[in-house]
């Protein structure tokens, strides 16, 4: 590992504060409780606080709100980071909350409303789908996919990684009658208890965690028409209010690549919902000209302290360069 005097100079010279500051965000989904090999990218908790290490010994991390608005008054402390999670696992307040404070950080959740209480994402219901499906050849012609082999991990993952793409830009009726209809096929049905609830959100909120919106269903907007979108983004905010108490500023768009799963037209209704930062999927970092409503984030998965640090400096420096 580099040592972390060494590391934190060169850091401190590609992100150097002030005027010249730099934020990098990191974004994560899960951290589970137990390796699970059909999630081999997520996670665990001996993962995390790993990662964590890591990630403190270079950056120096801020809640995401002072974050923000550092960036945007040029304030930014050398070596600024901020940490996020998307879509509202249980596992977020029962295993990541912990850890989190355990190193003194936090982080900014957000939360697709739509989900709490026992819902569950459409991807979680694909992923337990092929879980449960046990050792098949399955004829999935009807989503353009043909016969797939199920019943080894490997056999899996490879279903999902076809899977998920197939179903995840589908209008919202459509995706939902496909996805209903791959759990029938597949005799599966969702696990129920993967997302918060309520009092799970309000707990984190209680912690000192920053609440996002994430919208209601995690659509993506791009595929709504104006007033659907706007009313996923707007109600979200209002399901969030009444949890918390307290309005919610930060948000982030479902899927989160921009031109693809948003457009021009949802950063003013972000605005207009009062949220006052919005983050995308986009890598890099983000400098006091980035639009307040198109803030970048990045986590690379490399399983080595070494390459975590040479890429998180290496999108520092692309940074600059850009």
């Amino acid at each position: 590992m580099i040592a972390e005097p060494l590391l934190r100079m060169a850091t401190a010279m590609a992100s150097p504060g002030g005027g010249g500051g730099r934020l990098s965000t990191f974004i994560f989904h899960r951290v589970l409780a137990e390796p699970d090999p059909l999630l081999a990218e997520e996670p665990d908790a001996r993962r995390f606080d790993e990662l964590l290490r890591w990630i403190g010994g270079q950056f120096r991390v801020l809640p995401p709100l002072e974050a923000c608005e550092r960036l945007r008054s040029g304030s930014l402390p050398p070596r600024a980071a901020a940490i996020t999670f998307d879509d509202g696992y249980r596992d977020n307040h029962d295993v990541a909350l912990p850890l989190l404070r355990r190193h003194g950080m936090r982080a900014c959740f957000f939360v697709a409303t739509g989900f709490l209480n026992g819902g569950a994402m459409f991807n979680d219901r694909v992923i337990e789908a092929v879980r449960g499906a046990g050792e098949r050849l399955a004829d999935l012609g009807w989503l353009g996919l043909g016969e797939l082999r199920l019943g080894s991990v490997e056999d899996g993952r490879a279903a999902i990684d076809r899977l998920l793409p197939a179903v995840k830009r589908l209008p919202l009726a459509e995706r939902e009658r496909a996805v209903a209809r791959l759990e029938d096929q597949l005799g599966a049905g969702a696990n129920t208890g993967l997302m918060m609830s309520d009092a799970q959100v309000k707990a984190l909120h209680a912690a000192g965690m920053a609440i996002g919106g994430h919208t209601r269903t995690h659509p993506i907007l791009k595929v709504l028409d104006d007033g659907a979108a706007r009313e996923e983004i707007a109600r979200g905010a209002d399901d969030l209010r009444a949890i918390t108490g307290e309005a919610p500023v930060l948000f982030a768009y479902p899927n989160g690549r921009p031109g693809e799963d948003f457009d021009e037209r949802h950063a003013p209704m972000v605005k207009a919902a009062g949220f006052r930062f919005a983050f995308t999927t986009r890598a890099g970092v983000a400098v006091p000209q980035t639009d307040p409503y198109q803030l970048p984030r990045f986590t690379p998965w490399d399983r080595s302290a070494l390459r975590f640090q040479a890429r998180m400096l290496r999108n520092l420096f692309e940074r600059v360069r850009a």
